[in-house]
């Protein structure tokens, strides 16, 4: 089973996203409003179904996180300024939604017909 790469350093890169340095070299990017957006908690995401609940026009455009923390050893907890903070947010979701260039490149090819991922 492959490991699982955490973070070494978080840090607001650019204003407005957080920034990510893995312990395996990789340098993540996030926006505040998508990783709000993207919130995997049972408020904002149907436990049975997975169908999304939070309304994404409800999430202030300046929305950011007061405080992030750790979780164990596998994943990061945010506290918004919206208030909210029951969304943990596994190493392995992170690294799956991040908005880095070399990752959106890899996604955008990965879903064009006849690629193969």
């Amino acid at each position: 089973m492959a490991r699982t790469p955490v973070p070494q350093d978080i840090t607001q890169d650019p204003p407005g996203h957080l920034g990510i340095l893995w312990d395996d070299g990789h340098r993540g990017r996030h926006a505040y409003r998508t990783l709000r957006e993207r919130c995997p908690c049972a408020h904002c995401v149907d436990e049975w179904t997975g169908e999304g609940r939070l309304d994404p026009s409800k999430v202030p455009a300046g929305i950011h996180p007061r405080e992030v923390g750790r979780v164990g050893a596998y994943a990061l907890r945010f506290t918004w300024s919206d208030g909210h903070e029951t969304g943990i947010y596994t190493f392995t979701f992170l690294r799956e939604i991040c908005e880095c260039d070399a990752c959106a490149r890899m996604r955008t090819s990965a879903s064009r017909p006849g690629k193969v991922p």
